[in-house]
């Protein structure tokens, strides 16, 4: 079987179980033998099922007509799989493994791909690396000394050296879009109620189901997929007037793009690497056709932190609870990170009433933001501030996590105001830095204007294609029959 197999999109590989060409088991085989590989090295999963991947897979033939039968994928381990482990890597959770599916799995599901397991997070999400005290790092397969981002570093780590084509992830202030810059792949977190948070969730002010992939139009392709209303959500985004698919296969048009290299986090310094990458996607954009304006942006000077900092950990305090109720254990710092427990004591020393006003500071900071896309169709900035950073640099187990927490903003300072706003944003690998890693940009929609931003996005990928770059970490030794 050729050994690059998995470096195709879900779509090409559908199309070769359709046609005979391979057979879903052969793929899942295919998987499960690069995860043996690989992992040992990249840390990337917290759980396997071959057995249960296998048997899925033998279900599956050429005859099959969903989109994705047969295609292997991973699922973060914020999301509940029925019959797998849920722990959101923390020793908090214990053994606990639920009996249902999230409604992002089942769709996953309905759509034909074959679950091989569950990837790592850092405890609870709450940093951009993923090192978590339970599991141990997950590394960067460009150089395994440096971090794959988080808080879905683990996805980011299996899609980029091709143990999975594709991989569920999560963005709460960043978590696709920061591991996919470190690692090379298209990351989009989409719009705030795009993809539902249930069953067991309800609305979710910043957090947003998503994938990693390396092609744009395999991240419309699942968005399509993933989207919708599910039973019970009480607020959902607006349904696009066509696939997401099809808006994203077409030109953009002349747009007008504005382009900002100011944090949302006044400490941030930004690094020339990554300043020099938005610079030269502002000329490509305006080679494109483009009309690109730089602006000093809305955010700047607001001081949003402490506003976001409570909203963001207050459902970190409620997972940390939750694991708890499924355990029968209270929080203790002997079963949590100390980030973790630091954050948990905090939010106990607010009050819901804290909560809501920091909850509508943010909303009230996003009006002037968003009011920026009266005048122009897009926003690009810099993915990340800093080159990723080395395993160990940022640590939630240290003496003083709170100032690692600060060091983590120092790093990814862009992107968590557009889970603020809820606009939908992507990170690019439009680059390669001299340093031999990854070197992407962020873009930012309209409100629920997924369609327009990923076909700008397309265009990009067409100008200054990234699909076909392959790290070092990636050269599986062969495949290994399984009975």
């Amino acid at each position: 079987m050729e050994p690059d197999l998995l470096f195709k999109t879900a779509t090409e590989l559908a199309r070769l179980v359709k046609s005979n060409e391979v057979s879903a088991r052969e793929l899942t085989e295919l998987a499960l033998d690069r995860i043996d590989d690989l992992d040992g090295d990249l840390g990337a999963f917290v759980h396997l099922d071959p057995d249960g991947a296998l048997a899925t897979a033998d279900g599956i033939d050429s005859s099959d007509e969903r989109p994705f039968a047969g295609v292997p994928v991973a699922i973060k381990d914020t999301a509940v799989v029925a019959g797998m482990p849920y722990t959101l890597g923390s020793d908090m959770f214990g053994d606990f493994v639920p009996d249902h599916d999230a409604f992002v799995v089942r769709r996953f599901r309905e759509a034909g791909f074959v679950i091989v397991g569950k990837t790592k997070l850092p405890e609870y999400g709450v940093l951009p690396v993923t090192e978590p005290r339970r599991y141990g790092p997950a590394r960067n397969p460009w150089d395994t000394e440096r971090t794959p981002g988080g808080s879905s570093g683990g996805a980011a780590a299996a899609v980029a050296s091709g143990m999975v084509p594709l991989a569920h992830g999560s963005d709460g202030g960043g978590s696709i879009r920061i591991p996919a810059a470190c690692c090379g792949l298209v990351g989009l977190k989409p719009s705030r109620g795009r993809i539902s948070r249930g069953p067991d969730q309800g609305d979710d002010f910043l957090v947003q189901d998503g994938v990693l992939t390396r092609t744009v139009a395999e991240t419309a392709e699942l968005l399509d997929v993933l989207a919708g209303y599910e039973p019970g959500d009480a607020t959902w985004a607006p349904p696009p007037d066509e696939p997401f698919a099809q808006t994203a296969a077409r030109e953009p048009g002349r747009l007008r793009i504005a382009l900002t290299t100011t944090p949302a986090i006044d400490a941030a310094d930004l690094d020339p690497l990554c300043e020099r990458a938005v610079r030269d996607a502002a000329e490509l954009l305006a080679s494109l056709g483009h009309e690109v304006q730089e602006i000093d942006p809305p955010w700047a000077g607001q001081d949003l932190l402490q506003a976001f900092t409570l909203v963001f950990s207050t459902p970190l305090a409620m997972g940390m609870w939750f694991g708890g109720q499924v355990t029968g254990r209270e929080p203790s710092p002997d079963l949590v990170e100390p980030l973790s427990w630091t954050i948990w004591e905090g939010t106990r020393q607010h009050n819901p009433v804290d909560y809501l006003l920091a909850r509508t500071r943010l909303t009230a900071a996003s009006r002037p933001i968003v009011a920026l896309w009266d005048e122009y169709d897009a926003v690009l900035t810099p993915a990340l501030a800093q080159r990723p950073v080395r395993i160990g640099e940022i640590d939630s187990c240290s003496d003083a996590p709170w100032e690692d927490f600060h060091r983590s903003g120092e790093f990814t300072p862009y992107t968590a105001i557009f889970n603020v706003t809820g606009q939908p944003a992507v990170s690019l690998p439009l680059f390669h830095g001299d340093d031999g890693l990854p070197l992407a940009v962020q873009i930012a929609g309209r409100p629920a204007g997924e369609g327009q931003l990923l076909s700008l996005a397309a265009q990009l990928e067409a100008a200054q294609p990234w699909a076909e770059r392959r790290p070092a970490q990636s050269a599986s030794t062969g495949s290994r029959s399984r009975s």
